[in-house]
């Protein structure tokens, strides 16, 4: 318990407003709740002991960080923390906190759905229908190919699961190497990634965006893929140097990539990604599956419960690692 007074909580929104749902109900009768905008982020910070970033890809918290005078706890409601990974706050007493658990899932069945795609050549299909087309074709078998997940947190885990009951040989690549993983087998040192690239037909980036993972994916990583290999990137845009992306696409390394997630976004009119033959692109949305907001809200209403309480909290993030680490 924080203390007998209602504590105040801060809550930034974006476009959408989680005030009527009904988790959120529940906090405002303990807590005195501030919904705000970014513009009004740093009067909403003055004497708040906790904040809420319903807008997870905001970056208004660094510019209002001077007006956080009683601040004691921070959660995301997203499982990346990159947004909010600046000094002050990686350097202060506040705890961080993400909403690590919801979309692992759902990534999961994306990435099966963008490599069956890609293996029953599903965008020609659609092409040619639109074109009243009739060409047979061969495709690809699923089972028995070699996938690659670059990122051992809980939603490398959920892909890795997922496209092992596909009968798809996984891997992993994460910080350390290990033998006998229950979900990868496994696990290579994502220090040396590019040594076992060529092994691959599929390279999934699932890895949180931190100084060491950020343009991972570069001219030399996709030189060394399989011909034939295609890149699926559900991460952060970060983790790629796009130049060398387009650059590796046009020299058929790899031979195909679907991405949703970009350095810029939304992705620019003029990228040359959008008319690539070879590129599925969606925006961002490989993991929002129907009522993921009100599930946030769930999410953040649990630990708000436990922290009001003085409880643990769920998903405390490592502020130098930049994650939540494994085990908790």
């Amino acid at each position: 318990m924080i203390g007998t007074e209602r504590p105040v909580l801060a809550v930034l929104c974006g476009d959408r407003q989680p005030a009527s749902l009904p988790a959120m109900r529940t906090i405002e009768t303990t807590a005195l709740v501030r919904y705000t905008d970014e513009k009004g982020l740093a009067d909403a910070l003055r004497g708040a002991d906790a904040l809420f970033l319903y807008d997870f890809l905001s970056t208004a918290l660094r510019r209002a960080w001077p007006a956080a005078d009683r601040l004691r706890w921070v959660h995301i409601a997203s499982a990346g923390v990159d947004p909010v990974m600046f000094p002050e706050l990686r350097e202060s007493d506040v705890v961080l906190t993400n909403s690590r658990g919801v979309f692992d899932d759902s990534i999961a069945e994306y990435v099966l759905g963008v490599i069956i795609a890609f293996a029953k050549d599903l965008p020609r299909s659609l092409e040619l229908q639109r074109r009243r087309s009739w060409q047979h074709r061969e495709t690809e078998r699923v089972a028995g190919r070699r996938a690659l997940v670059v990122g051992t947190g809980p939603i490398g885990r959920a892909v890795a699961r997922m496209l092992r009951a596909v009968g798809m040989a996984v891997s992993g690549a994460g910080r350390r190497a290990a033998s006998g993983d229950p979900d990868f087998g496994e696990v290579h040192a994502s220090a040396e990634l590019t040594a076992h690239l060529p092994g691959y037909d599929y390279v999934i980036a699932v890895a949180p965006l931190t100084e060491q993972t950020k343009g991972m994916f570069d001219a030399a990583a996709f030189a060394a893929m399989a011909p034939g290999a295609r890149f699926v990137n559900v991460g952060r845009g970060e983790l790629v140097v796009t130049a060398d992306l387009v650059a590796g696409l046009r020299a058929g390394r790899p031979a195909a990539a679907a991405l949703d997630v970009f350095e810029t976004e939304p992705l620019p009119s003029d990228s040359p990604l959008w008319t690539m033959p070879n590129v599925l692109i969606s925006p961002h949305m490989s993991g929002d599956f129907a009522g993921w907001r009100d599930t946030l809200v769930e999410v953040f209403a649990e630990n708000f419960r436990r922290w009001h309480s003085g409880g643990p909290l769920l998903n405390v993030v490592d502020k130098q690692l930049g994650y939540v680490p494994s085990g908790q």
